[in-house]
């Protein structure tokens, strides 16, 4: 079988690495995965980290003191990951770690890239509140009408993806800001994305670090990209129903 990497960039979560990480090996039990933690915290995060690793010997750390942000950190995951599909997700608990196993069952089918989405039937994003609902939604359509390669893909601004390796071979990932996904997407090499619903979760610990520079830096993002990005014209996009998910996750076990 093959091994899942999966890159959760953290800043001052040690309420959460410790819940998150039980969450993750409860998922993908009977698979062979890692974890790793790119840490930027100024509080215990890393300690908290530290203990996990103790208990399960499939999380690593790489905790950085003169670098900060999501997506440097991230990019730092892809470097140290080992796995043949890496996935990216949130340390908050908003991206619910049960939906590994079900990207990974898509993955085993030959696709090359997997987005849960909110937005097709059987997903929900039941756990943003009213403003937070609206400048995701604002950033999404930007995102649409200014990158063709968002355009057939209803969730490119979440964060919670997984991928083969091969996509981002070679590729010239220079993201700002939060949005990896859009990075990875305008840039990286695929021909096949299967959509599959989610419901984004309210967060049970700790503190949104949404603010009005992640605004501006998302921005930033899609401008440069409009001018680098790929079209991706040859890309297909499947959305994939309940009942056929569980039939894929009943294959893998």
């Amino acid at each position: 079988m093959s091994k899942i990497s999966v890159v959760v960039p953290t800043y001052n979560e040690s309420e959460n690495v410790g819940n998150l990480t039980n969450q993750i090996d409860y998922a993908l039990r009977g698979i062979d995965y890692e974890v790793i933690f790119v840490d930027d915290s100024t509080d215990n995060t890393p300690d908290a980290i530290k203990k996990v690793m103790e208990e399960n010997p499939n999380v690593r750390m790489e905790h950085r003191e003169t670098e900060k942000g999501l997506a440097t950190a991230v990019l730092e995951g892809f470097k140290l990951a080992k796995g043949d599909y890496i996935a990216v997700m949130d340390a908050d608990l908003q991206h619910p770690p049960a939906i590994l196993r079900s990207m990974y069952a898509v993955m085993e089918t030959g696709v090359d890239f997997c987005v849960p989405s909110r937005f097709i039937p059987g997903g929900s994003d039941g756990g943003l509140g009213p403003y937070r609902k609206l400048v995701s939604g604002v950033a999404r359509y930007i995102g649409k009408i200014m990158l063709p390669s968002l355009r057939k893909i209803t969730d490119p601004t979440s964060g919670l993806f997984m991928f083969r390796r091969s996509v981002i071979e070679g590729a010239d990932l220079r993201p700002i800001g939060w949005k990896i996904m859009v990075e990875v997407l305008a840039m990286g090499s695929y021909r096949t994305v299967v959509e599959i619903p989610y419901k984004f979760q309210a967060r049970p610990a700790g503190e949104s670090k949404l603010s009005s520079k992640v605004t501006v830096e998302y921005l930033k993002q899609v401008a440069e990209l409009t001018r680098r990005g790929k079209k991706q014209s040859d890309v297909t996009v499947t959305r994939w129903s309940a009942s056929k998910l569980k039939s894929e996750l009943e294959k893998i076990g």
